[in-house]
């Protein structure tokens, strides 16, 4: 009786507990301000001017410190500087030593080649079998099935129907939008197939049936 009487005065409870959205751990998306020069970034810079007999461009990796070294002006701190800011840094620099030098730099960026994404990243967590970031690439998207493809896939424990990406707006505030895997796949329907962008945090929670 007693367990009758628990289950009628619990029920409401019990339902609330498995049918509440399954929300992720406490990781928030952030707006993302951009590329930036930042430690693990490569890039690729060439320096002309009068004087310059090599001007084939040359790659430096960012260290942990967030600097390169470079010829003459030796090292130099770029961590967080866009790629114009990073251009006008080393023209100053190196006019110390030649006549109206110009720079041009761009971000190098090779999967798999131990190259962090100057264009951020996405975060996923949850059931997947490789939690963590995705490097975004230079179109600086990737649709969700791609970013869960680069994670490994999901788990045989996944909740593929609520799939929940969270998003940081202009305005400071999160945003949620609950994404059904099988809606895409089974049913077509490649619309559905979010487009996600660097501080994006996508959770794939656990089914519990």
């Amino acid at each position: 009786m007693s367990l009758v009487l628990l289950c009628a005065g619990g029920c409401e409870t019990i339902a609330k507990i498995f049918n509440k959205p399954q929300d992720g751990p406490g990781v928030e998306a952030t707006i993302w301000p951009g590329p930036r020069v930042r430690p693990g970034v490569a890039l690729a810079i060439t320096v002309t001017a009068s004087g310059i007999t090599n001007r084939d461009s040359k790659q430096y990796f960012v260290d942990a410190e967030g600097c390169i070294t470079m010829e003459l002006i030796g090292t130099i701190k770029v961590d967080q500087l866009s790629l114009m800011q990073l251009q006008q840094k080393i023209t100053a620099a190196y006019k110390e030593f030649y006549v109206d030098p110009t720079v041009t730099a761009t971000f190098i960026y090779q999967p798999g080649q131990n190259m962090v994404s100057p264009w951020g990243t996405i975060t996923v967590l949850g059931e997947v079998r490789r939690p963590g970031p995705v490097d975004v690439p230079a179109t600086e998207e990737m649709q969700l099935t791609r970013v869960l493809m680069v994670a490994g896939g999901v788990t045989s424990m996944a909740n593929k129907n609520r799939i929940q990406v969270t998003r940081c707006m202009p305005d400071g505030a999160q945003k949620k939008t609950f994404i059904d895997l099988e809606e895409i796949g089974k049913d077509g329907r490649p619309d559905k197939d979010m487009v996600l962008k660097a501080g994006d945090v996508v959770w794939v929670p656990i089914s519990w049936y």
